[in-house]
């Protein structure tokens, strides 16, 4: 019996954090244990198959798991997505996909680092102050 090829990658957004399992199988991807064709949010399950749709046939022979937690809706589906690039990128050691990839959205392999601002102190938030009169 032959060795079992299992690749491990992760991906961040603001605070959620996703966990990529890439395995030799027939095409699955799964987003904490529900199938991505029938995920709930049409607009996330979209963010999400961007990088199965790049990489094309290639994802045929690959399942991918992928769990995630933290953050928001948004940054999850966002996290998920860069998890699931970087497992199909290091599964296959295609280097020209990696290439497409950075040149498509630098976002699919890198990182988001940006963060919320902090609040300061003399206003309810961030940006936000308390007005001053001058008369």
């Amino acid at each position: 019996m032959g060795k079992l090829k299992v690749v491990v990658t992760s991906g961040k957004r603001k605070t959620a954090v996703a966990k990529a399992v890439a395995r030799e199988g027939i095409g699955r991807v799964r987003i904490n244990s529900i199938p991505l064709e029938i995920y709930p949010q049409e607009m996330l399950r979209k963010i999400m198959l961007e990088p199965i749709k790049i990489a094309g046939d290639l994802v045929k022979n690959m399942d991918i798991e992928v769990k995630v937690n933290g953050g928001g809706v948004v940054s999850q589906a966002e996290a998920a997505r860069t998890a699931i690039a970087r497992a199909i990128v290091e599964f296959m050691g295609d280097e020209e996909l990696r290439k497409f990839y950075l040149q498509y959205d630098r976002t699919l392999l890198v990182n988001d680092v940006r963060r919320k601002l902090p609040k300061l102190q003399g206003g309810r938030g961030a940006r936000k102050r308390r007005q001053t009169s001058y008369r």
